[in-house]
């Protein structure tokens, strides 16, 4: 295991939930809930299963495309999803 890579990638991942919109999500379940252990679960478990299809899938993109159009391609998509938030009823 390379833990330069481990590190880096842990701290940034780390960095970028704090304060997202998933850590405001589970900080909503919890609080309407009556079993923290439970909701705890479901969001490891719900994380763990968004980075590692996070992971394949880029792993996979980036056998096909530059991975400057990677950047784009993700930072629009980001953009874009963060538009939707934000337009989005109810």
């Amino acid at each position: 295991m390379d833990w330069k890579i481990f590190a880096s990638t842990f701290i940034t991942i780390f960095l970028a939930e704090m304060g997202d919109k998933t850590q405001f999500a589970a900080l909503a379940a919890s609080s309407q809930s009556k079993s923290t252990l439970t909701v705890m679960i479901a969001v490891v478990l719900a994380l763990g299963l968004a980075g590692v299809l996070g992971v394949i899938f880029g792993k996979f993109l980036g056998t096909l495309l530059n991975p400057q159009i990677m950047k784009y391609v993700s930072g629009s998509l980001f953009i874009l999803v963060g538009i939707w938030v934000l337009t989005a009823k109810g």
